[in-house]
């Protein structure tokens, strides 16, 4: 299967950051993600996003009638006279007693912390959000390619994705490249762009060091053969 493929990798990133890729598929999801850049990017992508959602819901103290109904399900609803019971019986009773109080104490303590392990799950520590980026077309990029693009760079500036505002439409003779321009010094040139409406992914460490914007050129088919743009910037946006 072609994990590199656009529309596959956002599929199952997606999947996995919600959460219905399960059991031994997001075993395996997990085992293949240090191997798979695109699905890497794509899945930082997903979490990223689900974090900013997560962060806009206030947590919920849950009431206290509702640790009653555990308890009540969990050990009876005469738990508390039992317990008497069993605290007024005779030695060889309390004996019995002891390590069943102590058994279903244990039992009481498991259930609060899976519950308390369930809520880190779904509320896990908040991670810096990423950087967005609009690269808006130039003038001169206006008459050649008709759409601009929203890059979303990773916080920790590993990852790259970028998205075009509508389909990528260019002649089989040309390309787009993208590129990151220093504040002093040559572009870096970060590869094609896809045609089409599919994101672009770029994996690279450092993507934000010493980059103070992004832009995309028009080269010929293949990419630019001189390592620096040849052809006209057509869309940029500073970070």
């Amino acid at each position: 299967m072609d994990y590199g493929h656009p529309e596959r990798a956002e599929r199952l990133a997606a999947d996995y950051a919600v959460g219905t890729l399960r059991g031994g598929a997001r075993r395996r999801f997990e085992r293949l993600l240090p191997a798979h850049p695109a699905l890497a990017a794509a899945t930082a992508d997903w979490s990223a996003r689900l974090q900013l959602l997560a962060e806009q819901v206030a947590p919920v103290e849950p009431p206290p009638h509702v640790w009653a109904t555990i308890q009540t399900r969990l050990f009876g609803a005469r738990e508390g006279v039992a317990g008497r019971v069993a605290a007024e019986a005779p030695t060889t009773d309390r004996g019995r007693a002891g390590p069943l109080r102590f058994w279903r104490g244990l039992s009481a303590v498991a259930l609060a912390a899976s519950v308390v392990l369930g809520v880190m799950v779904v509320r896990p520590v908040p991670e810096a959000a990423p950087i967005v980026v609009v690269l808006r077309s130039t003038p001169e990029g206006v008459e050649l390619v008709k759409t601009g693009f929203v890059a979303s760079v990773s916080a920790d500036g590993r990852a790259l994705v970028l998205k075009p505002l509508a389909p990528v439409e260019i002649d089989a003779a040309h390309a787009l490249e993208l590129w990151a321009v220093p504040k002093a010094g040559a572009p870096r040139s970060l590869g094609l762009i896809a045609a089409g409406d599919a994101p672009t992914t770029v994996t690279r460490a450092n993507l934000l060091a010493d980059t103070q914007a992004f832009a995309v050129s028009l080269e010929p088919s293949g990419g630019s053969r001189t390592g620096k743009p040849t052809g006209p910037i057509v869309s940029a946006g500073g970070i």
